[in-house]
């Protein structure tokens, strides 16, 4: 399903994009190079417009066939993001993902790239430029964590366990307020929950096996096409809060990853009850 698209050599354009534009950025950001977008928590800076043009170019010159839809692309040109459900291929891109945190100097941020063929996810890549490896996965292949050193090892999520020993992510901000204080009251009946500000490195925590849960409620494509199929070839139960698959095309509806369907619908009962 992906041969039109060589999934290495995607994973490879990610890495170069962040060694030419994001690294060389990281802690040296001026003030002139980040700017806010819907809200001071909600930002751009030099490194992902640069990042995003680098890559745009290369995957238009690699595959012209492809619609490519970015981040700040979209941010340009909302109506771009409307071509993607008709597409009979399509690159999405985050060029990077945890740009608060990149630019308060925190080593917590990643590229990501997702593959969709006629509405199906079929590959997805997610690459640490700190750590300098890429968890990635093609529908049907398994989930792996790979190093430019040809190294890989297969990844699988955690076992179930009881509620009360779950430990996860959940990422409340996005939550209507109306029903925000329940949902996190009602996380006091999990051991712990976390947020990185950073959905690459949570779908990489998470499909891992190092916590049971990841819980969205805000699902653009280029924050979760990647990392839920990675999850799902590791193993992982995701869905909708109603129950219903998620596709690239959902942009609302919230999004709830456990290790099984028993552990996601414990959570949606007593946790997240949105």
């Amino acid at each position: 399903m992906t041969a039109a698209v060589d999934i290495t050599l995607l994973a490879n354009l990610l890495r170069d994009a962040a060694q030419a534009e994001i690294l060389p950025r990281f802690r040296r950001l001026g003030a002139g190079d980040i700017r806010i977008k819907s809200e001071a928590t909600d930002l751009v800076t030099e490194a992902d417009e640069q990042a995003e043009r680098m890559i745009k170019r290369e995957v238009e010159r690699l595959w012209p066939d492809a619609v490519f839809i970015g981040e700040e692309s979209v941010a340009a040109d909302p109506d771009l993001l409307g071509k993607l459900e008709g597409a009979d291929l399509a690159i999405i891109v985050d060029p990077v993902d945890g740009t608060f945190n990149f630019a308060a100097g925190v080593p917590a941020f990643g590229v990501m790239a997702s593959v969709v063929v006629r509405g199906e996810t079929v590959a997805g890549i997610i690459f640490d430029p700190m750590g300098d490896d890429w968890v990635m996965a093609e529908k049907g292949s398994g989930a792996w964590l790979r190093r430019p050193s040809g190294e890989a090892e297969r990844l699988k999520v955690a076992a179930p366990v009881a509620l009360e020993h779950m430990t996860g992510f959940a990422s409340t901000g996005f939550i209507d307020k109306s029903k925000r204080a329940e949902v996190m009251g009602n996380l006091a009946k999990v051991r712990f929950a976390s947020n990185y500000r950073c959905a690459a490195h949570e779908y990489r925590t998470f499909a891992g096996g190092h916590v049971h849960y990841a819980m969205y409620n805000k699902i653009l494509p280029w924050d979760h096409l990647a990392g839920v199929l990675i999850s799902e070839e590791a193993g992982a139960y995701a869905a909708r809060f109603d129950g219903s698959r998620y596709l690239p095309h959902h942009f609302d509806g919230g999004l709830l990853l456990t290790p099984d369907k028993a552990s996601w619908d414990m959570l949606r009962q007593e946790v997240f009850t949105l």
